[in-house]
């Protein structure tokens, strides 16, 4: 079988986003449903690419941060129509997504925030939210942390996220250590000097800001938000969460209990995980801040696919690229776990019953570690709301 029999067809640009858009209806799951959905119907069915290229190509997108279904979109819209198609088939498939997270948002923020009747729901789906987050760190962990020095780093970036190091610091650090690791002097000066900036640099406060300091949520910096999740997303839409929490409930506009329920909702409809940046983007700054940190969220990932087409498989081969890739994703892992533990400290606070809760933690743990199935965190966070309303008194 030669390559010549794997071609898209030449699609009018119009049907090219109809059919994406309706992937992305159907996009509920998480990513390993929907590439599978994917894959079936554009390499298994309609031969667009080979099943070899598209293994590569997934291989690639692993690698390099942003919502690995989404850049395979991308990657294959340009594929079947250049750039542009690889532009609409990316806005067509997070497109529902985004405007059902639109609804979600107004809906809870004029409707369901701060009613006394949902309280006790939505903290049953936000401890069950906790354990998702556990899960994925102990995944994603398994995946990443292939030797002794990525521990080390990602223990080292636990430990500097909860004394509030500025956040590029654990990362720059461990990218840098782990891509000079075989000389052992170099690697030794680049932690002293990461400590030293952590030292020297102002902290980074991960509490919630007082209203008096927080200001008013601007554009540009939810727009920033966003990008720092979409750079930072290395292993999965967790691993985006510490970025957008500290730069919206960690400043004050949203609170962590409403950040919880934005992935918690986000988890339920047809979009990458990362739909959660637009929850917390209208949550902050209504309809143009919700705008604004998608944008940003899902910027490298039309960037990276549109922009280095050419040449992405052959950079990402660069074996220095992938150790300090390497070492900048174990730092992730780290920063992962503390905002894990500050999540957990603050809605510890709103516990009336801890011994319950700790219960509803574990149990949803324990089926989180051992059931497989893209339904399995929906079907979790449905029956942590279900168990906080029956709890209620």
């Amino acid at each position: 079988m030669t390559t010549e029999e794997f071609s898209p067809p030449r699609l009018p640009l119009l049907r090219l986003f109809l059919r994406f858009l309706r992937f992305g209806m159907l996009a509920f799951g998480g990513p390993v449903a929907q590439i599978a959905m994917v894959k079936q119907a554009l390499v298994e069915e309609e031969r667009w690419i080979s099943p070899a290229r598209f293994n590569r190509l997934l291989a690639v997108m692993q690698v390099l941060p942003g919502p690995e279904a989404h850049e395979l979109c991308v990657h294959l819209g340009m594929i079947a129509r250049g750039r542009i198609g690889g532009l609409l088939a990316g806005l067509g498939f997070m497109l529902p997504g985004f405007l059902l997270m639109l609804g979600v948002a107004w809906l809870y923020r004029d409707w369901i925030a701060g009613s006394p009747a949902m309280g006790p729901v939505f903290l049953g789906a936000q401890i069950v939210v906790l354990a998702i987050i556990a899960r994925a760190v102990q995944r994603i962990g398994a995946h990443i942390l292939e030797d002794a020095l990525l521990w080390v780093i990602a223990g080292a970036a636990l430990a500097a996220t909860l004394a509030g190091a500025v956040f590029w610091i654990p990362l720059v650090a461990g990218g840098l250590v782990y891509a000079v690791a075989r000389h052992r002097a170099a690697a030794v000066t680049v932690a002293i000097v990461a400590v030293v900036l952590a030292v020297l640099l102002p902290v980074s406060d991960p509490a919630p800001m007082t209203a008096a300091a927080m200001g008013e949520a601007s554009i540009l910096a939810l727009f920033v938000a966003g990008l720092k999740g979409g750079l930072l997303t290395f292993g999965g839409a967790y691993t985006a969460i510490p970025y957008v929490r500290a730069d919206t409930a960690g400043r004050g506009w949203i609170s962590d209990a409403s950040f919880l329920d934005g992935v918690a909702l986000a988890g339920m409809l047809p979009a990458p995980l990362v739909i959660f940046a637009t929850f917390a983007g209208y949550m902050a700054g209504g309809l143009s801040g919700a705008l604004a940190i998608t944008a940003g969220m899902f910027l490298p990932a039309f960037a990276f696919s549109m922009i280095f087409f050419e040449r992405l498989e052959a950079v990402v081969e660069n074996p220095a690229l992938h150790r300090l890739l390497a070492g900048v994703a174990a730092a992730v892992v780290g920063v992962i776990a503390a905002t894990l533990l500050q999540l957990g400290w603050s809605t510890t606070g709103r516990v009336t019953d801890p011994a319950v809760a700790a219960m509803l933690f574990l149990a949803a743990l324990v089926v989180a570690w051992r059931v497989k199935g893209s339904l399995v965190a929906p079907a979790l966070v449905l029956a942590g709301g279900l168990a906080g309303w029956a709890m209620t008194p």
